[in-house]
């Protein structure tokens, strides 16, 4: 090899037995290109340390931005609310019972859920061509909390969203279960908005028409509220605000059955009933 030829220093065009040689503490031994088995198990370990450290604080996150997702969506319910009575003399939004609903489709969520196959759970158009419909428009993903899962036999369920009772024009449910207390039909009637709840997301067992009623004086739940955020719920007021309040009460937290409850489930203690009671209404003078 000449001198025009020779490899530069440093290159390894020609290696020498001892080049795959490395000290030892008993002289050489050859160099080895790979990981033993105990690092392998090693590395292993650590991965498995740090995903079992990592994955809770994932699993907070989910749900951190799954209720912050609920909470947005139940605002922009609240908006298009707004706005439709801005449009209707001041008159808020149709809010019919499960007979109503299913007769006349004129309600501000047209669809009634249940546990069966029923069309109901899965057409989008009761939402979209709802009284709400036009002032949200069109979106359907808005009546839906991302924490609520359960599929109907037929595919996914498209709303999680109840509206307060006392809310609307509840039509031939007038009077039926809280005579005592006042429904407002304008908004200009409610006399405390930053008090008074309009939507909440509310437990996939009692769920089926959009109407979420308890009979206030009686002290048990006839629907019960979501506690799918960490064993609470998102709420929105008649003010435009939005509050995420968690329970207090184990009885009131329940797992999805996938079956419809029986209604007056006791209230007790009945510390997050009489929390709710006070922001659905006021007594009639």
């Amino acid at each position: 090899m000449n001198a025009e030829n020779a490899p530069p220093p440093g290159s390894n065009s020609d290696f020498g037995p001892s080049d795959f040689l490395r000290p030892s503490g008993f002289g050489f031994r050859p160099f080895q290109l790979a990981f033993t088995l105990i690092e392998l198990l090693v590395v292993i370990a650590i991965i498995a340390l740090l995903a079992a450290l990592l994955l809770p604080a994932l699993g907070k996150s989910k749900s951190r931005a799954e209720s912050v997702t609920c909470a947005h969506n139940l605002q922009q319910l609240s908006l298009a609310w707004v706005l439709y009575a801005e449009d209707n003399g001041d008159l808020l939004v149709n809010n019919h019972g499960v007979p109503e609903t299913l007769a006349l489709r004129q309600n501000w969520a047209n669809n009634v859920e249940d546990w069966q196959a029923s069309d109901d759970n899965t057409n989008l158009a009761y939402l979209s061509d709802s009284k709400l419909g036009p002032f949200a428009g069109d979106a359907t993903r808005i009546y839906k909390c991302p924490s609520d899962r359960e599929p109907a036999p037929n595919g996914p369920r498209i709303r999680s969203m109840s509206m307060n009772a006392l809310m609307g024009d509840p039509g031939e449910l007038t009077n039926r279960f809280n005579p005592l207390y006042i429904q407002f039909y304008k908004s200009a009637e409610i006399r405390n908005p930053s008090g008074i709840f309009v939507f909440l997301d509310e437990q996939a067992d009692t769920i089926n028409d959009g109407f979420f009623v308890n009979r206030l004086e009686n002290g048990s739940w006839g629907n019960l509220p979501g506690s799918y955020h960490n064993g609470g719920v998102n709420l929105t007021f008649a003010d435009g605000h939005q509050e995420s309040h968690r329970w207090l009460v184990p009885g009131t937290i329940r797992p999805v059955l996938k079956e419809r409850l029986a209604n007056n489930i006791p209230a007790t203690p009945a510390t997050d009933f009489e929390w709710l009671k006070a922001r659905t209404s006021v007594k009639t003078p």
